[in-house]
């Protein structure tokens, strides 16, 4: 009876974040529009960023309630996730992604540098504060070169913003924040219950649960035919769990990086972006390159399993 209530806590807390970071992520899009930003600039920052909220809150609060190895998996499952299954899904449901957009311009060399830069700091098991320092250093780089070149759309092409905008993006912050702590509580109560350990969790229900924003606005982006705001925006989206997720939570306290992580599933989210840079080379990624980014999901997730047991 207390699993069936931790798990219904769980699954209503989840629903509740992506609620709340939909109407962050509406809201932001549209003053972002008012502003003169343009469309895929959007999608590679301010859509990113607020797809990006329910892993952030998950993680800071994580931190306070003491079970701070949540960090590391929630940011390393969803970019995982990221990749192989929203990316390795919207392929083969379009069956081509054409890239209008030339993603080794910046986007491809920073995915990459994010993730070399996260193992190469957390292979001693620690992140020190010099290197959140770091991390929040280079999502200022990543911010300024891609708004450094945007087109900018007419002013007569722009929405207006108004007040119930600013309101939603301010009620939309709050309940991702009130919402993550549920979550987090949950898992806490599952893992006990279970004997399994937080971090397993959050490589898979928190790293789906989170990742379930990315899988709505690319799969709903790819069927309008823009397929490749569904690929800025997973990229966006692991850009920012690297550089923010894992720097802003350890200001709040120290990490503990599980052995495995280092050992198993980092390596993974390596050998993934590596591989979706490679297969964006062509600024195409194709059915048949998704099915293969869904085998590297069914293998990481049969990982985990395996883990737990």
């Amino acid at each position: 009876m207390d699993l069936a209530i931790q798990i219904g806590i769980f699954v209503v807390a989840i629903a509740a974040l992506l609620w709340s970071s939909d109407r962050f992520v509406e809201s932001a899009e549209r003053i972002g529009l008012s502003l003169g930003i343009s469309p895929f600039i959007i999608g590679v920052t301010i859509v990113a960023f607020g797809t990006s909220l329910p892993e952030l809150a998950t993680s800071i609060v994580s931190v306070l309630d003491g079970t701070s190895q949540i960090v590391i998996g929630n940011v390393v499952g969803s970019n995982i996730t990221n990749i192989a299954l929203v990316l390795g899904l919207t392929a083969v449901v379009v069956k081509n992604i054409d890239l209008d957009y030339n993603l080794w311009h910046i986007d491809i060399p920073f995915l990459w540098g994010s993730a070399f830069l996260l193992y190469f700091t957390v292979m001693d098991g620690n992140l020190s504060i010099f290197e959140c320092f770091l991390f929040l250093g280079g999502i200022v780089i990543f911010l300024a070169y891609s708004f450094k070149d945007q087109d900018k759309p007419d002013k007569k092409d722009r929405p207006g913003a108004g007040v119930k905008d600013y309101l939603l993006l301010i009620v939309g912050g709050a309940g991702v924040s009130l919402a993550a702590s549920f979550v987090i509580e949950a898992i806490t109560g599952i893992s006990t219950i279970l004997n399994v350990a937080p971090t397993v969790i959050a490589l898979s229900a928190v790293a789906v649960g989170t990742s379930l924003p990315e899988v709505a606005v690319s799969l709903a982006a790819a069927r309008r035919g823009k397929a490749s705001i569904a690929v800025g925006n997973a990229i966006g989206s692991n850009i920012f769990n690297t550089f923010i997720v894992m720097a802003i939570p350890r200001f709040f306290g120290p990490l503990v990086i599980p052995p495995e992580i280092i050992t198993t599933y980092l390596p993974l989210m390596i050998v993934m972006t590596v591989l979706l840079g490679v297969m964006s080379n062509n600024r195409k990624i194709t059915r048949w390159e998704g099915y293969v980014l869904l085998l590297f999901y069914a293998w990481y997730f049969s990982a985990i399993i395996q883990d737990a047991a």
